[in-house]
């Protein structure tokens, strides 16, 4: 196995995904926090006012409030990211267990509402800071690097009503004060940080349900993103001023595409869909400049985007210093018609037959990992980390009181030996860290049935359960992977 010697290996969480405590010393309510349970049939919803009525829509990860909308939460409803885990209140006990497994690295999130809880307040919220300061001095107490992903679909409630998601240039400087308030805060203490977490589900998910979106969304999406690049860019360009040591990524949501069929229109399609969904964000973020194709994408839609010189100036002064992805399946395309369909939790279209489905509709594809590395890398020649790759099932206490996840050791296995393929072929991958390496609320779902992690987390989709954590079977065998640098998979 070709490993480097100072791999980060770890686990990965969001806050707004374990910390709970959503009121606690000084929060701000967060869009999150208006976001109800779901299932794999029952998509989650955002629950607001709208012209003083109490309505709901759909709410995916980084949505926003519809125009005009004030964010309420419904006494009837259930809101699983009010305690999630309870991360806030055993973050020493939970630090502990990655420890013990060898974690060299842990992936987390600040929630904005913790540091600015409306957003746009003049001084930060101390409370906040001291959490996150014991947070990161735990971490280094047992020689764990945090990586720090700075907006991790957290967007502060007050912003998303004032500004209506992202669609006011106003949200940059907001942005770039709130981390730049970290990267002081936490020099000495941060090394790696993420500007924004899958910064491209904003077009990736608008595909997904494009039976239902109109030129008006995509025009939204698409100034969104743009919001988003630049203040990405100038927070690039910040942490480098504060500390020439920072590391500072991008992070994608990288699933990969295949034609269904060799027919020449499947294969336009999909590197039409490549260039949509992936090429777009990396290449503004690790480039620094929008893609030839940009123009055809817009056109497309009938966008407009506001974009100044002064713009395009940051993002060329502002890329990114490593490529980051989640990766956790692969998806075909095709413009035939076709009768096997993914029916599933964000996954869609045509089934890859020569792949296995899990209960939540994703194809397990390791293969595609190993493409999708090598394939990015050539195109970008920075460092990359995987920094989101796991399993979501439904685990079972045995009669032995253990809980047996072969399942997921066999997905994890088959994934690290796909990385090792592509480190062999000259791709230089410094880290991965599982998704969920503590189970958590799921993003999708809003379940926590749907789980990830190496602990178990006593809590079910109502939210009874004593919280308690247990390590599973899989728990073990990662410290051993760890133990080795990714020798002993066994």
């Amino acid at each position: 196995m070709a490993f480097p010697k100072n791999f980060l290996w770890g686990g990965a969480t969001a806050a707004n995904q374990i910390e709970g405590a959503y009121d606690v010393d000084g929060k701000g309510l967060s869009v999150t926090d208006i976001t109800t349970a779901g299932s794999l049939d029952k998509p989650r919803m955002l629950t607001y006012k709208l012209n003083g009525k109490l309505e709901k829509t759909p709410g995916i990860p980084g949505a926003g409030l519809p125009q005009g909308a004030v964010g309420a939460i419904d006494p009837n409803e259930y809101y699983p990211n009010h305690v999630a885990i309870d991360f806030y209140h055993h973050y020493k006990e939970d630090i502990k267990l990655f420890a013990e497994m060898g974690f060299k690295t842990f992936r987390l999130s600040i929630a904005w509402t913790r540091i600015f809880p409306n957003g746009d307040e003049e001084k930060p919220n101390q409370a906040g800071l001291d959490f996150y300061r014991r947070v990161f001095e735990e971490c280094k107490k047992y020689g764990i690097e945090p990586l720090v992903t700075i907006s991790h679909y957290e967007d502060p409630l007050y912003l998303s009503e004032k500004y209506h998601d992202w669609q006011d240039r106003k949200m940059i400087d907001l942005y770039v004060k709130y981390a730049t308030t970290l990267f002081e805060e936490y020099k000495g203490l941060v090394k790696y940080w993420l500007t924004f977490n899958e910064i491209n589900s904003a077009i990736m998910f608008l595909d997904m349900f494009a039976d239902k979106v109109s030129d008006e969304d995509y025009q939204h999406a698409y100034q969104k993103l743009h919001y988003q690049f630049v203040a990405s860019a100038k927070a690039v360009k910040k942490a480098h001023e504060i500390d020439p040591n920072y590391v500072v990524g991008n992070m994608i949501c990288g699933i990969v595409n295949y034609p269904l069929t060799p027919d020449p229109k499947d294969i336009l399609l999909n590197f039409h869909a490549w260039e949509k969904n992936l090429f777009y964000c990396g290449d503004v973020q690790a480039k620094g400049k929008y893609p030839t194709f940009a123009k055809r994408l817009w056109n497309e839609h009938n966008v407009h985007l506001d974009i100044t010189d002064e713009d395009k100036k940051d993002l060329l002064e502002g890329k990114v210093d490593m490529y980051t992805f989640s990766y956790y399946m692969s998806n075909v395309i095709t413009s035939h018609k076709v009768e096997d369909k993914v029916g599933g939790n964000f996954a869609a279209g045509a089934k890859n037959p020569y792949l296995k489905y899990s209960e939540w509709g994703w194809a397990t594809d390791p293969d595609g990992l190993q493409y999708y590395l090598e394939l990015m890398y050539d195109r970008y020649e920075i460092p990359m980390m995987v920094v989101e790759n796991g399993l979501g099932a439904v685990d079972k206490i045995s009669e032995d009181g253990k809980i047996h996840d072969d399942y997921r050791i066999d997905y994890l296995r088959m994934h690290i030996k796909a990385m090792n393929r592509a480190i062999e072929d000259g791709v230089d991958l410094i880290g991965y860290t599982t998704w969920g390496c503590i189970d958590l609320v799921s993003a999708g779902t809003g379940q926590m049935s749907k789980r990830y992690g190496f602990i178990y987390v006593d809590r079910d989709d109502e939210g009874n359960g004593s919280l308690k954590r247990m390590p599973k079977d899989s728990f073990y065998w990662y410290k051993k992977v760890i133990e080795s640098n990714g020798k002993d998979l066994d």
